[in-house]
């Protein structure tokens, strides 16, 4: 791969995460003091991500995997998105908003996979290269919280602003990136394959189905984070909290460079009961800790996002990985993202708006009752698995076979 486009890639992973950064971190602020929304419509809100999830495999895979340029038509959807996220500051009403944010969702989800589409089509040795480009991405998921943060601009329309502006330019960015010609359709292309259903045939392994379910429920109290951390730090007096929770996309970062080792020395269960371990630690930290709004514990449980997501679905994605092997690693990995970030978080983000609504008293919130919860989920979600996951211990990955599992971190 040349330089030159080296550049031009990692640009775009930077601007495609900054977009997503910029309005997602702090949209639960934004509704409260903007909409007045209650906590099941900002729950609702963020469910519309999760019916993108579960809906653009189909729209990659059906449609503009076959008959597009990948780079035109992620232009044309940061362009229409650009619109759609500046239309979102002009609503008042809740019920508007939330069609327009799943709208937008539509939109924005299959870019993901176009960017990496994109990226992939360039390289010749994507195992060693994607990496590099890839982590500009959290650069720019970071450079946005940091940006917002600083600024103070957390609970105003601008966050959407700024967003909108971003995906206008990406939009436009788009149609000078190096083609990425549309794939040949084949006979084989059908709304079953581009789910991910042949990699049913993992669920014949016992081990793999309890995992499975597992990641299902665990991003239950995933749910909680995403939607209500920003919320919450808000509500109990922490300084400028959208950049202080870049801390756990640096921790992402970190943590995510020791995951081939471990998996390897201390075997896959081991890895997901850490993670599994630290999404109960990260909430007995929030539920304790709020006493002391710019204390350790609230920062604990922002920096134990690394070894939350990392442990768990990054060594999900790696495990995923291993047991569906060359021929269905595709549709396995799909199947996966579906489950979790589309039926898991779609249950969890209407689950946790139910919670922390029940727990609200006027403005105010019980958050220690609140942030138990998810802790009790995730206790659950550990004995389950202490209990029921039994895999060989033989079950290695290589190193360089790891660097080319790269989910949508964030």
């Amino acid at each position: 791969m040349k330089r030159n486009t080296g550049v031009l890639l990692a640009i775009m992973m930077f601007l495609e995460y900054f977009v997503w950064s910029s309005w997602y971190v702090t949209m639960g602020t934004y509704m409260k003091e903007s909409l007045h929304a209650n906590d099941v419509q900002i729950g609702a809100a963020f469910s519309a991500l999760a019916i993108a999830t579960m809906i653009s495999p189909f729209f990659v895979g059906m449609v503009a995997d076959r008959f597009f340029a990948a780079q035109k038509i992620m232009g044309v959807l940061h362009l229409l998105g650009a619109a759609l996220l500046f239309l979102a500051t002009k609503i008042t009403g809740n019920s508007p908003f939330y069609w327009v944010i799943l709208v937008y969702s539509l939109l924005y989800m299959p870019t993901i996979a176009l960017s990496n589409s994109i990226a992939f089509y360039q390289m010749n040795d994507p195992g060693k290269q994607f990496p590099w480009i890839r982590v500009f991405g959290t650069i720019g998921w970071i450079v946005a919280g940091f940006t917002i943060g600083k600024l103070g601009l957390e609970k105003t329309a601008a966050t959407f602003q700024i967003a909108a502006a971003v995906s206008a330019a990406l939009g436009l960015y788009s149609f000078i990136l190096p083609n990425t010609p549309p794939k040949a359709a084949t006979a084989g292309s059908s709304a079953s394959k581009a789910l991910g259903t042949e990699a049913f045939v993992l669920f014949k392994e016992r081990p793999y189905l309890i995992f499975f379910i597992a990641a299902i429920l665990v991003c239950i109290p995933l749910s909680f984070y995403y939607g209500f951390a920003n919320p919450f730090l808000n509500e109990v007096g922490m300084n400028h909290p959208a950049d202080k929770m870049i801390l756990g996309q640096v921790s992402e970062g970190l943590f995510i460079l020791a995951i081939p080792f471990l998996f390897n020395r201390i075997g896959v269960k081991n890895m997901l009961l850490l993670g599994m371990a630290a999404w109960i630690l990260r909430y007995i930290c929030f539920a304790y800790g709020y006493g002391n709004p710019n204390g350790w514990m609230l920062y604990a449980g922002i920096i134990m996002h690394g070894v939350c997501y990392d442990f768990f679905f990054v060594t999900g994605y790696m495990y995923t990985e291993k047991k569906a092997g060359e021929k269905i690693k595709n549709a396995a990995q799909g199947l996966f993202t579906f489950a979790t970030y589309g039926v898991g978080m779609f249950i969890g983000t209407w689950f946790s708006g139910i919670i922390v609504d029940n727990y609200r008293s006027g403005a105010a919130h019980d958050w220690q009752r609140i942030w138990l919860v998810p802790a009790y989920i995730a206790v659950g979600v550990l004995f389950y698995f202490i209990l029921f996951f039994k895999e060989r211990k033989d079950l290695t990955i290589p190193v360089e076979e790891a660097n080319e599992i790269q989910p949508n971190l964030r």
